[in-house]
């Protein structure tokens, strides 16, 4: 098979190269991602990893299936577009479904914080071997908001406020069912709930060794046989709003672990989680101003939701 070659037209610039590229071939998610981590598309010349990237109207997409002759992917690059923000101190990212935030195992390339430690220098908004800090993550297949420190001071400031809790931290999800009102949900999470599962303690002994776990949840749209939520995060613990929004009956879409057995579900690609809203009092200033980054809720959910009857402009907030 030959090469084949698609210009980007003005009116369908602005979905992920993923879908672009399921649209193009009708082919399944998977496969859409799949040619990209083997680096068999290029956008404009360059090999693009990323399925999350978006390419601009007039890009030129090469899908080269067959192809040996380009060499070996770069495990580290990350779109600039993921960049939100820099500073001499912080560095917050958009970070891509499907890419773990620090290495899972001993020897792994292409995590999050290994690619922006390898494009900063690229994009000469640092030094190479420059030292990035890890203050909290995101899941695998969760997308958005995820800030790394760049200075010792950075380190220290921002893990003190996850510490405490005094980062804002919106998430929004597509969930099974329809939530009506406003819903707080409390518990203390444990790393096994009984079933070889992380989740809710079902006894008072259970609760003196789990940890405390608190999510805000506020519908933001009735779709069909689902709704968008907003998740206000009080606390945040591991798998947090994926663990609260299951158990109380509204599991996230594409969630193959907390809603195991549910086959009625509609469909996903992934988990439908995204960290919109990310907040915090910037380090090595003497005010208290909170300085809030958004990042735009991904074609791929917003895909999801058309299919469940949205057909709006804009992701309600």
């Amino acid at each position: 098979m030959t090469d084949e070659r698609l210009v980007l037209e003005e009116k369908d610039a602005g979905p992920t190269l993923s879908a672009v590229l399921r649209r193009w071939k009708d082919v399944p998610w998977s496969t859409a991602k799949d040619w990209c981590a083997r680096g068999k598309v290029t956008v404009d010349g360059g090999v693009v990893l990323d399925p999350g990237s978006r390419p601009r109207a007039g890009a030129e997409i090469v899908l080269a299936i067959n192809s040996p002759s380009r060499g070996a992917p770069d495990a580290l690059f990350l779109d600039r577009a993921r960049l939100v923000h820099c500073d001499a101190h912080v560095v917050v990212v958009d970070k891509p479904p499907g890419v773990n935030s620090v290495p899972f195992e001993e020897g792994e390339r292409g995590s999050l914080v290994d690619r922006v430690a390898a494009m900063l220098p690229r994009w000469k908004l640092g030094p190479p071997r420059a030292p990035l800090f890890v203050v909290h993550r995101l899941d695998r297949e969760t997308s958005g908001l995820l800030v790394f420190g760049r200075s010792w001071v950075a380190k220290r400031h921002l893990a003190s406020l996850f510490r405490s809790h005094d980062v804002e931290r919106l998430y929004v999800a597509v969930v099974q069912g329809r939530l009506t009102q406003p819903r707080t949900f409390e518990s203390f999470l444990v790393e096994d709930r009984g079933d070889g599962l992380r989740g809710s303690a079902r006894t008072k002994l259970g609760q003196a060794q789990g940890q405390r776990a608190v999510t805000h949840v506020r519908p933001l749209l009735g779709l069909k046989g689902a709704t968008l939520v907003e998740c206000r995060l009080e606390t945040g613990r591991q798998h947090q709003i994926r663990i609260h929004l299951s158990e109380s009956g509204f599991p996230v879409l594409g969630d193959r672990v907390y809603a195991r057995g549910r086959d009625d579900m509609p469909p996903a690609p992934r988990v439908m989680l995204h960290a919109r809203t990310l907040g915090f009092k910037q380090p090595a200033r003497e005010d208290d101003v909170v300085q809030r980054f958004e990042a735009a809720v991904p074609a791929d959910i917003v895909a999801v939701l058309r299919g469940l009857g949205f057909t709006g402009d804009e992701v309600p907030k």
